[in-house]
């Protein structure tokens, strides 16, 4: 596995222990259609479906996590929101979250959690 691949893996565990620990149910991970892939779908404690962002990073060096979640990226998000609702048959409440993590090596993890960045 690329080191990429390990960084976004680690930081996308550290996001659903952030989120269960906030009171939030992972209902699914990496789940992926033909138009693209969720990183996280959860459930809040007031029954809002989440559909959640990961960015994580090993430095500042090309911004700071969040800075990576583009207009283009929220329309595609929106619409993979909509598709995973569709598929599991989910009607009611739906927000789009982002978590940012900063985590440098030998260094302590920040981290940044967004609600509703896309309305």
């Amino acid at each position: 596995m690329a080191r990429k691949d390990v960084l976004g893996r680690r930081g996308e565990d550290l996001a659903g222990h952030y989120l269960t620990a906030q009171g939030y149910r992972i209902l699914a991970r990496n789940w992926r259609c033909p138009s693209g892939e969720i990183d996280l779908v959860a459930l809040d404690a007031e029954g809002t479906v989440v559909v959640v962002e990961v960015k994580t990073r090993s430095s500042l060096a090309f911004g700071a996590p969040l800075e990576a979640i583009t207009a283009q990226k929220l329309a595609r998000l929106r619409r993979l929101a909509a598709e995973w609702c569709r598929t599991h048959e989910v009607s009611g409440p739906l927000r789009i979250d982002a978590v940012g993590i900063l985590a440098p090596p030998g260094a302590r993890v920040r981290l940044e959690h967004l609600r509703g960045v896309s309305r």
